[in-house]
């Protein structure tokens, strides 16, 4: 966007409005907010607003919709999909609520915590931490992630297995929609009969319908029991089969169950060093699970997983593993997991897929995507780590062995998650599993999505952004908004 008449007269309002804190236009300070996490989309904005309060939110909100001044909101830019980067024209604003970042009020008792947008999750988890509580929602970015980025996007993380996504644990919601009202419904009620439930629309709609300033999220009393394990086994298929099993042993205390190949393993070794394999012999593929228990008795929670893993090596289910000694040892196998897709990046170009399909079917998904991927792609590696224990995993596909990052990514790349698609379609499972539509996935969606979801969708859309400011060319289809 030039900076016209219409677009002076705006930016000067906003300076009036939010003060010397509350808006820039100096490239050096927007620059580092202007790429994606993974750095594959770069734009370019009128302005960086960063407001402090709700109501700065609305009266901002309401100033972008009387100039018709489009809105890209965003939290910690940890998103991978592309969803809180403003496109190249410079149209937009680029609306930041790293600045509400208060807790604005905690009961242990009642197990409720309402958050601001700009809450980072680890402060969160250190907070609730404090007073022997937790919120039982984590990812890897969890350093950086913020509460409002992580229920626009419906974030799910390690736990889902147990808590489910993020919407599970909102319990309450405030937002700003796009003609600057205040959506206030912040309260919990664990009963509310009066239609329809409006914080669930806005949980996951990735900014196109509202702009969340808060939350009320719910917390869990602290584990006080953690066990933590690592297992070699020769195949997904036994790795189904044994989270079948500890689910049957442990019941609610299974909390996760992640799978790891042995190419990611390696990758995350190669790529920290100072990293150690839980194992002495290389496995094909790893499970790294994870129970908790309420009760202070480590030891007989201990004892069940032993019990357990012991059935399910007479059943020939793995091949080895280990039990943590301590929380550190936990941590250290936490940390190879967390650290896969940083490694796999350094590795050199590759498409990335966070896909679904039912739980049961998955396993029988990989073996038959990954092979046909690289047959159908010669000199591609396709890998799949992640959440089987809720059907979501990234199936990344990497690029053959001299690729141009970027240029790879933009012609064969493009081929290769359109193939990977198609075929999650034809398995009945979905093609955002818990990162969202973003930029990245937009046509994507447009192509395989159910025609009549997808209308149902942008009827919402125009009825509560008719204008189109709010992240425009996100999640749906549509012309991008321009300033008047």
């Amino acid at each position: 966007m030039q900076t016209t008449v219409h677009a002076r007269t705006f930016l000067d309002e906003a300076a009036r409005l939010l003060g010397p804190r509350g808006i820039t236009t100096d490239p050096e300070r927007m620059d580092g907010w202007l790429t994606d996490w993974r750095g594959r989309y770069t734009g370019r904005a009128l302005a960086m607003a960063s407001p402090a309060t709700t109501q700065e939110v609305a009266k901002l909100v309401g100033l972008c919709a009387a100039h018709r001044v489009p809105i890209v909101p965003q939290g910690g830019n940890s998103g991978m999909a592309g969803g809180a980067t403003p496109d190249e024209t410079g149209n937009a604003l680029l609306l930041s609520l790293r600045r509400m970042n208060r807790i604005r009020s905690f009961d242990a008792d009642a197990g409720q915590i309402v958050c601001e947008a700009g809450v980072i999750l680890q402060h969160l988890h250190d907070t609730a931490q404090e007073a022997g509580m937790r919120f039982p929602l984590t990812l890897g970015g969890k350093g950086s992630a913020t509460i409002g980025g992580l229920v626009s996007t419906n974030a799910g993380g390690t736990q889902v297995l147990r808590h489910g996504t993020m919407r599970t644990q909102v319990l309450g919601l405030e937002a700003v929609l796009a003609n600057g009202e205040v959506f206030d419904a912040l309260t919990p009620l664990k009963k509310d009969n009066r239609g329809f439930d409006l914080k669930q629309l806005l949980i996951g709609s990735e900014g196109t319908l509202g702009i969340v300033t808060a939350v009320t999220l719910r917390l869990l009393p602290a584990p006080v029991g953690r066990v933590t394990a690592w297992a070699g086994l020769a195949s997904i298929t036994s790795a189904r089969s044994l989270l079948r099993r500890v689910e049957l042993d442990l019941g609610e205390a299974l909390e996760g169950f992640e799978v790891v190949p042995a190419h990611c393993l390696d990758s995350v070794l190669a790529h920290q060093p100072s990293a150690r394999a839980p194992l002495t012999d290389r496995h094909a593929w790893n499970a790294l699970i994870e129970c908790v228990s309420a009760s202070n008795d480590s030891a007989a929670l201990r004892e069940r997983l032993e019990i357990s893993l012991a059935a399910a090596l007479d059943e020939g289910l793995f091949a080895d593993a280990v039990i943590a000694a301590n929380d550190r040892q936990g941590e250290d196998f936490w940390h190879l997991r967390d650290s896969i897709s940083a490694a796999e990046r350094a590795l050199g170009p590759a498409m990335q897929h966070d896909i679904s399909v039912p739980v049961e079917k998955m396993p029988e998904f990989i073996l038959a995507a990954s092979p046909l991927i690289e047959a159908e792609f010669p000199g591609t590696c396709a890998v799949a780590f992640g959440h089987l224990g809720d059907g979501n995993v990234h199936f990344h596909v990497l690029a053959p062995a001299g690729a141009t990052r970027g240029t790879w990514e933009e012609t064969q790349g493009k081929a290769v998650s359109a193939r990977v698609h198609d075929l999650v379609s034809e398995w009945g499972g979905s093609i955002s599993a818990e990162h969202g539509i973003g930029q990245m996935k937009v046509a994507e969606l447009a192509r395989l999505h159910d025609p009549v979801a997808l209308a149902m969708m942008t009827s919402v859309k125009q009825a509560l952004d008719p204008m189109g400011l709010l992240n425009p060319g996100k999640l749906l289809m549509s012309t991008p908004a321009a300033c008047t």
